[in-house]
């Protein structure tokens, strides 16, 4: 993007950083070894949004910025119209082989650049809005014929616009036509009811869906036409296509072993249905560990599915092709953590009381001295450091730089850590209790053996 960003931009993105979190926005002003990437990335949005569908593998360790990326990768979309969702794959709460859950989880992350999460309710009225102005503008002579004529003309171009959709899923379209009905009669609980119904919200009432005929909460097969229909949804109301993320997919890794394989073969007939052109206007990504791309526990238990994601990355790392089904996020050294630091230093001095004293103050020697002290504090592992880097580096330097004229970080502070502050896997780099993940197959369990 180009000029300042705003104030409020500013703003979301450093409060993300001292919580410790990556922002939902303002991605660009922080994207540090990206522009490999975005060619490649910008030209599959652009052929998703004439009609086509893509699918994208992110592999990378912790910290490596998989979620970094694709965000970034949402915000892009998000400029040239797309609506976007992220969804946290996890055992308990979206398990990847309900895709009636992750469907729901869709609608309830969804959003556009005017609309915040859920969008979906603000998409279906937009939708329902743009269909009775197509219907105006192809007869004009319509609104001399009466609200009737109107209706049964609306009612023909819904079943029209929809029709894709109801040969597989017909209790979309009888769910959309009796939403529209509800909201034309001002019958505002039935119409959240149906808005509920039609995202896959379970225990809805059953007064309502019998208005629509409809039976039964949402199942597996039928979220897949769901989807459809959302895709033809968004298309209609100005929305070009649905960047969809299914992050930390490694997740998978440690569930059992029936669950883990139904998830994989559901990741698989996404794949095919995408292939099928079942989707035009989905572009799909995933994001995984190379242990789940390559370990026994994960893609490669299900054969196809490995073939379809297989990359060769055997080649220098400054080689990998972008266009590639699966894309290699090769961490970050020293030097790209002090360019990411110094990026933050500036976004936030624009803000400070005084900028000059940001800038000298947290110099570039002293963010690399910063950089150096959090990743020696991790075992030396500066893959592992980011997030702990650029909380270190806003909470406890940029804010009391800002606050107090007096503090110098270079002799009022010293980095500390402890394992409340810190996730699984820095814990683990740190050497402190209460580090590592759950052993992910039978050969990673330490036997304490005579």
């Amino acid at each position: 993007m180009t000029g300042q960003p705003s104030p409020r931009r500013r703003r979301e993105v450093i409060d993300a950083l001292r919580r410790g979190t990556v922002p939902a926005n303002g991605l660009d002003l922080l994207a540090v070894g990206l522009d490999r990437f975005t060619p490649a990335l910008d030209a599959e949005l652009e052929s998703v949004s004439g009609g086509g569908a893509a699918f994208k593998a992110i592999r990378g360790e912790y910290g490596s910025g998989k979620t970094f990326l694709t965000r970034y990768l949402a915000e892009r979309a998000l400029r040239r119209g797309y609506a976007a969702a992220e969804v946290q794959v996890s055992e308990t709460e979206t398990p990847l082989h309900k895709l009636e859950t992750v469907y729901r989880r869709v609608t309830e992350s969804l959003r556009t650049a005017s609309f915040p999460p859920s969008a979906f309710r603000p998409i279906l009225d937009s939708w329902l809005f743009t269909l009775e102005s197509d219907t105006g503008a192809t007869n004009p002579a319509l609104a001399e014929q009466g609200a009737q004529a109107l209706n049964g003309a609306t009612e023909g171009l819904l079943e029209k616009r929809l029709a894709s959709v109801s040969v597989r899923t017909p209790a979309f379209a009888q769910a959309l036509r009796a939403y529209r009905a509800a909201t034309q009669a001002d019958d505002r609980a039935t119409a959240d009811a149906l808005a509920a119904w039609l995202g896959g919200q379970p225990h809805v009432g059953a007064a309502a869906k019998r208005t629509a005929g409809l039976r039964g909460d949402l199942d597996h097969f039928g979220a897949m036409g769901f989807l459809q229909g959302l895709l033809e949804v968004l298309r209609d109301s100005g929305h070009p296509g649905l960047l969809l993320v299914l992050d930390e997919v490694e997740t998978l890794q440690r569930v059992r072993g029936d669950v883990r394989d139904k998830a994989l073969n559901a990741l698989r007939q996404l794949l095919d249905e995408i292939d099928s052109s079942r989707y035009p206007g989905l572009f799909l990504v995933i994001t995984g560990t190379t242990a789940f791309y390559e370990g026994p526990s994960g893609v490669t238990r299900l054969p196809p599915l490995a073939q379809r994601l297989a990359t060769d990355f055997s080649t220098d790392p400054r080689f990998d092709n972008p266009r590639a089904i699966q894309i290699r996020l090769p961490g970050f050294d020293h030097d790209s953590l002090v360019d990411l630091g110094k990026k933050v230093r500036d976004l936030y001095a624009v803000s400070a009381a005084e900028p000059a004293r940001i800038t000298a103050t947290v110099d570039d020697a002293y963010i690399a001295t910063l950089a150096s002290a959090v990743a020696g504090a991790l075992g030396g592992k500066v893959g592992v450091a980011p997030r702990v880097f650029l909380k270190k580096l806003v909470a406890d330097v940029l804010d009391r730089v800002d606050q107090f004229a007096e503090f110098d970080p270079r002799r009022h502070y010293a980095l500390t850590l402890s394992a409340g502050e810190l996730s699984a896997v820095e814990r683990e780099a740190a050497a402190l209790p209460g580090g590592g993940l759950p052993p992910s197959r039978a050969d990673d369990i330490e036997l304490d053996l005579p």
